[in-house]
């Protein structure tokens, strides 16, 4: 059986100092969800496991000002979806959080782990993508803020240095009417990874946005600028061919999950079930 050693420290700089004695062949915990059974099957090799629940300084909570909410790196999900504010003004993130595994994962999983993580069929993304989400990262030299679309670089890598962890997620509030939906496609119901993943926002301006995730090496956003999308006159064959226009950003790989042809087929159809669900939304809460 493959052994690690195990540390929980108390503080940021302990738990560096702990990294630079394993010449940072370690990996860090929080959820534990992913790491755990990538550690079973051999996948991470980790000389140790350092432990970030422990840090007084990562927060676990969710702050709520009037321009934007804060919620701490060790947020749990299952926390994050029953939270009346990012209900309110992030309605998507809710919709994508609650499809994330089963409810005893989301009870342990954390959002900061989730995006470090930074799977390209994170769930999370999508939304985090369509919202403008920030990210705010403290560590051995002081603290940044960098967009989402910065802090993901590839599948499994992220912006992060060896010292440096991420604080918080931060969600400004939209100073605009719109509305966003997210949707997913799996090959089975209940607990998978999705095959594509989407968040689709549409704004009083008439503009519609698609984040688009599991469909690139990192997620990407897509954009409608016209109104068309949006038009109820346009005929849906129209429409379609607009957003198969739009989908050709997508650069999806065949997997145990899907082909790649099957991937962008799919997300035409997925992007205009999640457009149809985000119109509706507007119409009902903006009317």
């Amino acid at each position: 059986m493959y052994t690690f050693a195990y540390h929980h420290p108390q503080s940021i700089e302990e738990a560096i100092d702990i990294a630079d004695s394993y010449h940072h062949q370690v990996r860090y915990l929080a959820g534990g969800t992913d790491l755990l059974v990538r550690i079973k099957h051999v996948q991470f090799q980790p000389k140790a496991v350092i432990d970030l629940k422990s840090i007084g300084s990562l927060s676990n909570e969710i702050r709520v000002s009037a321009s934007e909410i804060e919620i701490g790196a060790l947020t749990l999900l299952s926390s994050l979806e029953q939270n009346k504010a990012v209900e309110k003004h992030f309605p998507a993130l809710i919709e994508a959080v609650s499809s994330i595994g089963s409810v005893q994962i989301r009870n342990r999983a954390t959002l900061g782990g989730n995006i470090c993580n930074a799977s390209p069929a994170a769930d999370s993304f999508p939304a985090l993508f369509i919202y403008g989400a920030k990210i705010r990262i403290v560590g051995k030299s002081g603290g940044r803020i960098v967009p989402i679309e910065d802090f993901v670089l590839g599948p499994g890598k992220t912006c992060l240095s060896k010292v440096e962890f991420v604080d918080a997620i931060l969600l400004p509030i939209p100073e605009y009417l719109q509305s966003a939906s997210f949707g997913r496609l799996t090959r089975r119901r209940g607990v998978d990874l999705a095959t594509v993943n989407l968040a689709c926002q549409v704004r009083e301006s008439g503009s519609t946005r698609f984040a688009v995730g599991a469909a690139a090496p990192v997620p990407f956003v897509v954009e409608e600028n016209g109104g068309l999308l949006v038009n109820a006159n346009l005929d849906q064959s129209d429409k379609n061919n607009l957003i198969r226009k739009l989908m050709q950003a997508a650069s999806p790989i065949t997997d145990v999950r899907a082909s790649k042809e099957y991937r962008k087929e799919m997300l035409v159809v997925l992007a205009r079930r999640t457009l149809e669900k985000a119109v509706q939304k507007f119409e009902k809460i903006h009317r």
